[in-house]
């Protein structure tokens, strides 16, 4: 649907400045890039790794050359397996969207039906898969519940969108009981509200993700797992997207500041918060973070095209060009999880603004 969209094109959009080379660490990951079946090879269509986790698998969808969403699943060896929803649409737009994975193999995301409402979605090891609705999603097009993460309790985070087309989140216990929550401040009008793609879940419940006020300006809120929730925003920003949250609560993401210029943070479960940026570079945004502190993330050079990268936790980085990554505006590699074991796994855009997706080793 178009919402998951708009997120990816207000991401993109945030690292779109002007940014100089950085300095590398001595090494660079061995990168391994990758296409699901039936993934097409135009723009906007692809495979688009979401997540991957301790064993090694990558969950995400690719888009077929008809612009409809599968999910797939990538083994360690590279084998890739294909699903679709039960009611996911076959048109434009619809379809299934799979995003978040725990070890034991089950995996959560959302379906997009002929009507253009999402449900949301928990697929077992075994493949059998359930769809699940949050009391007060709405029924139109645009509207419905959508399932983003799951820990390894089985609890999944997400957002529905209600009939006036306002986010709320949600929270779905392992016994299908569903609890909506808003963060303080989050606006009421159709396309505000307690947003996501980006929230993230981690395995002791607490929630991390953004708002959007009445004002559309974005910030940041992490809810634990005793249902209190409390916004934050990196000292001197304008908008704040936060991106994941880690096994040890840290969320990461990137803020624009007064100038529009983009700088990564880090908020810590202590409340505290720490920003940084890519040397050389313009604009930063992190993307991910795994409980060993190492970061990943994304900066944009001066044609416009972005640059993957991996901070380790005593500040190095290190530069990942995906082989095949356009050099062109918009264009380029977009990692978006790492594992325990520092596997990376995300997206690179070709020249022709088609989606490949890739992982790169320690």
């Amino acid at each position: 649907m178009k919402l998951r969209l708009l997120f990816c094109t207000i991401a993109i959009a945030l690292l779109t400045i002007l940014a100089m080379p950085m300095r590398l660490a001595a090494q660079t990951p061995r990168i391994t890039t990758f296409d699901a079946p039936g993934a097409g090879t135009s723009a906007n269509q692809g495979t688009i790794p979401q997540q991957n986790d301790s064993e090694g698998v990558v969950v995400g969808d690719y888009i077929d050359a008809n612009g409809v969403a599968h999910g797939f699943l990538r083994a360690a060896g590279g084998a890739i397996t294909t699903f679709d929803a039960p009611g996911a649409g076959k048109s434009s737009g619809q379809g299934t969207f799979a995003l978040g994975i725990i070890p034991a193999g089950a995996v959560t995301g959302y379906y997009v039906d002929g009507r253009s409402v999402s449900h949301g979605f928990l697929r077992a090891a075994n493949g059998k898969i359930r769809s699940f609705n949050a009391p007060g999603a709405g029924t139109g097009a645009n509207q419905g519940t959508l399932g983003f993460a799951i820990n390894p309790a089985g609890v999944i985070s997400g957002i529905y969108i209600d009939a006036s087309g306002v986010s709320h989140g949600l929270v779905r216990a392992p016994d299908g009981t569903i609890t909506s929550f808003d963060a303080s401040g989050a606006g009421t009008g159709a396309g505000e509200g307690t947003i996501g793609d980006t929230i993230g879940l981690s395995p002791a419940g607490v929630i991390g993700g953004p708002y959007i006020d009445d004002s559309f300006v974005f910030h940041g809120y992490v809810r634990d797992p005793d249902g209190t929730v409390t916004s934050f925003d990196p000292t001197g920003s304008f908008d704040t997207l936060p991106s994941s949250i880690n096994q040890e609560g840290v969320i990461n993401g990137g803020y624009l500041d007064a100038s529009f210029v983009e700088h990564a943070f880090l908020r810590f479960p202590d409340g505290s918060i720490t920003s940084f940026d890519v040397p050389g570079a313009a604009t930063t945004g992190a993307t991910a973070a795994n409980a060993a502190g190492i970061i990943v993330g994304v900066y944009t050079d001066a044609s416009g095209a972005d640059h993957g990268f991996v901070r380790s936790n005593s500040g190095t980085f290190i530069t990942l060009d995906a082989p095949g990554a356009g050099t062109g505006s918009g264009q380029g590699t977009f990692p978006n999880s790492i594992n325990r074991e520092g596997t990376v796994s995300g997206f690179y855009l070709d020249a022709n603004g088609a989606n490949h997706g890739f992982v790169a080793g320690p």
